[in-house]
């Protein structure tokens, strides 16, 4: 450690020698000295300009090629093909300011590169040309912003009547999934009723809550709308599904929501890349704490029939725990075992 920290300190101190020393050329050129101004290193420097500007395209565009398939996911969802439309017009319209921008960032040290014989030019202003670089991108941004409001409006307005409904709540460190029942109706919660028999803490005061039940992987049927509702327990946490093009982040006492159609089946996507092992996934991409890598939850998107059998088998929490509603008022207990005695 102590051979690291002495090598370091070396380089340091050359570096600032080398320094001293390049400032002392400076201000011998500024008080008018007669040292030659262009040395050999200032022909070097230039041509450095375009050794990186031509290894640097050569390599991004080597990178970009290669690695398409790892950032560009197949899309599973209906909106992904609007939200990956918006992505490339903008990687299109910021890629070409980009190249033009950095091509003559690194031409124009070469270009103008110091010569005894040249003297600058003094141009001040131009309001032709200020008018033109201030109107045109404001256009192009507004047409930019206009249509990303317009899908995230879409995204975040209420979700159409027949969608399925999904309560995701993040705490450190995991998901805990709520499903609302055959009834499609989630109980009330409250974080005062939490506790380690009712971690989402459903208030089962509320007979919509009778029916409700966990589940340790997010079930969704194909072509139907599904609606997230997302919240968080304790610190900000967010919900993202690369392959439905989904992310939301989950706040303590601000629920959210998101809502969807998949297209694709966990089948037909293991087909689609011909990987029998492959699993759509819920991630938590805030930096949550310690655990943070542990927050991910598989999403199984299944054919209609399949979701409606698989929702038929699910057993609610006061069947798995007849205690949560033991000391409810008479009349809602009563219910409340109608509900136990029909999923038993």
């Amino acid at each position: 450690m102590y051979g690291f920290l002495i090598i370091i300190g070396i380089v340091l101190l050359l570096s600032i020698i080398w320094m001293v020393y390049r400032i002392q050329t400076l201000v011998s050129v500024v008080k008018g000295s007669d040292k030659k101004v262009a040395s050999g290193s200032n022909k070097i420097n230039a041509w450095m300009f375009i050794f990186f500007l031509v290894g640097g395209s050569i390599l991004m565009f080597w990178y970009s090629i290669k690695e398409f398939d790892n950032y560009q996911l197949p899309i599973a969802s209906e909106h992904g093909v609007i939200t990956d439309q918006l992505f490339w017009v903008t990687m299109a319209i910021t890629g070409v300011v980009f190249l033009i921008t950095h091509v003559l960032l690194f031409w124009f040290p070469y270009k103008y590169q110091y010569k005894e014989d040249r003297k600058a030019s003094f141009y001040p202003d131009n309001n032709k040309l200020e008018l033109i670089w201030t109107i045109v991108p404001a256009f192009v941004l507004a047409a930019l912003v206009i249509g990303g409001w317009k899908a995230w409006s879409d995204i975040t307005k209420p979700a159409p009547e027949n969608s399925h409904i999904v309560e995701l709540m993040g705490y450190q460190f995991a998901w805990e999934v709520r499903y609302p029942g055959l009834d499609n109706v989630l109980g009330e919660n409250d974080y005062r009723l939490t506790n380690a028999s009712n971690i989402s803490g459903v208030d089962f005061s509320d007979k919509n809550s009778f029916d409700d039940f966990s589940s340790p992987v997010v079930v969704i049927p194909k072509g139907e709308p599904v609606l997230f509702r997302i919240r968080a327990r304790d610190v900000l946490h967010s919900v993202f599904a690369p392959h439905m093009r989904l992310k939301m982040d989950a706040v303590p006492g601000m629920p959210t929501r998101f809502w969807f159609t998949a297209t694709k089946t966990t089948e037909e996507m293991r087909v689609e890349l011909n990987n029998p092992e492959f699993v759509y996934e819920i991630a938590c991409t805030e930096i949550c704490g310690r655990g943070h890598n542990a927050m991910r939850k598989e999403l199984r998107v299944v054919e209609p029939a399949e979701y409606k059998k698989w929702l038929s088998e699910q057993k609610p929490y006061i069947v798995n725990n007849p205690a949560l509603v033991a000391d409810l008022p008479t009349e809602l207990k009563e219910l409340a075992d109608i509900t136990i005695s029909e999923h038993k």
